[in-house]
């Protein structure tokens, strides 16, 4: 069998035979769950067998635990008693007991599971639990039974936009008041302003239950379970079918990378084994996050994990995922600390295939289920065929994200002074993908805006932020600021991929970090929330921003730019210039922060009359308004091409258009 892989990149036919056994792995995988006839949405159905059901005349509640030597239920039901009612054990480590009565369990009725290994008792959080909450004054966390209406869905189905512009938020920290916000506030106050903003579709982190709210969601407890932080099931179902009305899809950050170390709130441990889900040894421990890592290869594992898809797809309407620690999960070393200078990286030892299988069985069910949905992967490797169909010797994404870009605008911040700027690496950078794959490109994400770090606006002008952001209030590094701030953005959505992310109010250049209540700040929520009477207030400079996003996203979709490859015209390093094509629109970004040039050629290739449609300095956008409302007919220079001679000032992009195809921004 030939894969296309090999066509797109022929730099990877000597590692044809590892393209190969990562394709076989994956079919053989495949062969081994599943029997005759089936398919992996038939096979990924844990959650609708395991975990508690109602019967007629009763409940049926069932868990897989091998290793213990027995189970048993308590709860409100039967007074806490550890041992009153044991599970019986059936075969391949299920256990299962029926609790007679329709009544026995009810919404709100509190239980946990205990296991008993080696004469020790043990109390756990049920594997399939649906709803977990915390006692406010013990802080013991607990299952509890839902009281499971079906919800009346108003758009039963939906169809994402193929044009993604993400929208990445945390419902915790969406709210300006000082506290968790909920989904119902989400819903009713940030989804209006995500829509007016342009945004076609929404990443929510933080989603799966997890025990530390500092942990920003990325470590897991309770797979299947809404957080209760932010209020009932039915109110994310009501907010992703809100957001579907307004035409915005919704996508799950997963985290399938790693769990909790927690026993008595997580997985860990459920049955009194280090095994049951995870590596023995250091194989199963994470160094740099302290979590525990899953063995891939297990099945039973696998069934949990591919039913854990399922049941939020089907459940709650999500319209894809976006899979954390991608890097952490192919790579024995996590890829902490590797350097993936050559393709031998990405094909040897340190290679974990199984967590390979895993995601290709993913992404294969995920299809199976909703073929519309969508799946991006978080790897800052550049795996080959990341975003490739399996049978083209893929691993079955739809994207990836431009990992090294923010963290090459945060180098250029950090190290590098404006002049010095290198217009050849920027185009390198914002330009170099593999070939034939689809990126989410971003100039700065949540990873940025944490305390520790500090997002764009905040290295670009740091603490004058506070003191000369009302816009009757003059101030040079703010305005050197908010023109960077601007070209950066309109620079990464034109040339770092077929998608674009923000996280939320890194679109206004929200002024503070995001530190999560701890002990070392007295426990406050302070800066855990977003400020968006901010941008919303005419008197301050972020106003001007968060116009300029909208415009911007308004830009891009009007031409279409996500659906044509970029072309380079032109790149001089020395006056800091860089002119490009994408669809319809030609971009011109001076980057030198003093230098203008008068009359400076540019490139059209075409005859006619053509305008600038779009500035970064136009006034509106808290610009100069140095660019003249003009039209520029292309002439051909010395060199006999045909271009336009326009002013372009300094720290500005233009986007120039025929003025037949003009729409102005």
């Amino acid at each position: 069998m030939s894969f296309k892989i090999l066509e797109y990149d022929t730099y990877l036919r000597p590692f044809e035979a590892d393209i190969k056994l990562r394709y076989n792995l994956y079919k053989n995988k495949k062969q081994t769950l599943l029997s005759s006839g089936q398919t992996l949405c038939d096979f990924a159905n844990a959650h609708k067998y395991f975990g508690f059901h109602k019967a007629n005349g009763g409940w049926y509640y069932r868990e897989w635990a091998p290793g213990a030597d027995a189970v048993y239920i308590m709860g409100d039901m039967n007074g806490w008693n550890k041992t009153s009612l044991p599970l019986n054990r059936l075969n391949n480590g299920v256990w299962e007991i029926f609790l007679s009565g329709d009544n026995t369990l009810y919404g709100g009725c509190k239980v946990k599971t205990v296991v008993e290994k080696n004469g020790e008792l043990f109390e756990r959080i049920p594997l399939y639990a649906r709803r977990v909450v915390q006692d406010p004054v013990t802080y013991v966390w607990t299952a509890e039974i839902l009281d499971e209406k079906p919800y009346k869905w108003k758009k039963r189905s939906f169809t994402p936009n193929k044009n993604l512009f993400i929208y990445e938020c945390h419902i915790g920290m969406a709210q300006e008041k000082a506290e968790v916000g909920t989904f119902n506030e989400f819903t009713d106050n940030i989804l209006p302003k995500i829509k007016e903003l342009g945004y076609t579709a929404i990443q929510i982190m933080a989603i799966m239950e997890h025990p530390y709210y500092g942990s920003f969601g990325y470590q897991v407890s309770s797979f299947f379970a809404v957080s209760s932080r932010f209020g009932m099931p039915e109110d994310l179902k009501r907010l992703i079918d809100t957001a579907h009305g307004m035409g915005i899809a919704v996508l799950l950050d997963v985290i399938h990378s790693h769990a909790v170390k927690n026993t008595e709130e997580g997985i860990n441990r459920f049955d009194g084994t280090d095994f049951q889900f995870f590596h023995l040894g250091d194989r199963g421990e994470h160094p740099a996050w302290d979590t525990k890592l899953f063995n891939y290869d297990k099945n039973e594992v696998i069934h949990f994990l591919l039913s854990n898809l399922k049941f939020w797809l089907e459940e709650y309407h999500f319209d894809g995922f976006r899979f954390d620690g991608v890097t952490s999960m192919i790579y024995r070393d996590h890829g902490l600390g590797s350097a993936f200078t050559d393709y031998g990286k990405y094909f040897s030892l340190n290679t974990d295939v199984e967590a390979i299988t895993y995601l290709q069985l993913a992404n294969e069910l995920i299809r199976e289920v909703n073929p519309k949905a969508i799946t991006i992967a978080e790897d800052m490797s550049a795996m080959p065929g990341m975003c490739l169909p399996i049978e083209e010797g893929g691993i079955g994404f739809d994207y990836r994200l431009s990992m090294g870009i923010p963290d090459m605008w945060i180098k250029l911040l950090k190290n590098c002074r404006d002049e010095d700027w290198n217009m050849f690496y920027l185009w390198h950078e914002l330009t170099s993908r593999r070939p034939k794959e689809k990126y989410i490109g971003y100039a700065e994400s949540h990873d940025q805006a944490l305390v520790g770090d500090k997002t764009i606006m905040f290295w670009l002008c740091d603490a004058e932020m506070y003191t000369n952001m009302s816009k009757s209030t003059p101030s040079l590094v703010i305005d050197r600021g908010i023109a960077l701030h601007k070209m950066i953005r309109l620079i990464t959505i034109s040339l770092a991929g077929e998608g674009y992310l923000n996280f939320m109010g890194n679109e206004f250049g929200h002024p503070e970090w995001i530190d999560f209540p701890r002990e070392g700040n007295g426990w406050s929520y302070h800066y855990c929330r977003r400020q968006w009477s901010l941008a919303d207030d005419e008197n301050l400079k972020y106003e001007w921003l968060r116009e300029f996003d909208k415009a911007m996203l308004c830009l891009v979709k009007e031409n279409k730019l996500f659906n044509v490859p970029p072309e380079s015209l032109f790149i001089d390093d020395e006056k800091k210039v860089i002119v490009f094509k994408r669809a319809n629109v030609i971009f011109v970004f001076n980057f030198h922060p003093t230098d203008c040039y008068d009359g400076y050629f540019i490139k059209t290739g075409a005859e006619g009359k053509f305008t600038v449609c779009f500035s970064t300095d136009s006034e509106m956008y808290g610009g100069y308004n140095r660019i003249p409302n003009a039209t520029y007919s292309s002439d051909k220079n010395a060199s006999g091409k045909r271009g336009i001679k326009i002013y372009l000032p300094s720290r500005t992009a233009l986007c120039i258009k025929k003025e037949k195809e003009l729409f102005r921004y």
